[in-house]
């Protein structure tokens, strides 16, 4: 079956860096666009980043311009989020999302990121 899993989430400083993974099976990743999304508390999901099936096309939230870096390995079905500069506001759980022209959609389960001193 469809599994999306992310890893990578914890505690870190201020200023701190992290990097997400998000490991998936049961589709044909390389046919998938990838994204990252995330939600904190009270707050609506947003987008952080998001990757073309290709890897050709990116696309990022305001906050994660210049911060984040999202990147994909189709050979280990895996989409990576790379998150320097880490900021209190960034505290959040964050989600992977597989997208298909089709309309096919998957998410995983979060991995929880905590910015604090």
């Amino acid at each position: 079956q469809v599994q999306l899993v992310e890893s990578g989430g914890g505690l870190v400083q201020p200023g701190g860096s992290l990097r997400l993974s998000c490991s998936a099976s049961g589709f044909t990743f390389s046919t998938y666009a990838m994204a990252w999304y995330r939600q904190a508390p009270g707050k609506e999901r947003e987008l952080v980043a998001s990757i073309g099936s290709l890897g050709d096309t990116r696309d990022y939230g305001d906050f994660a311009k210049g911060r984040f870096a999202i990147s994909r390995d189709d050979d280990r079905n895996t989409v990576y989020l790379q998150m320097n500069n880490l900021k209190s506001e960034d505290t959040a759980m964050y989600y992977c999302k597989a997208f298909h022209y089709s309309g096919n959609t998957f998410w995983g389960r979060g991995t929880q990121v905590t910015v604090s001193s």
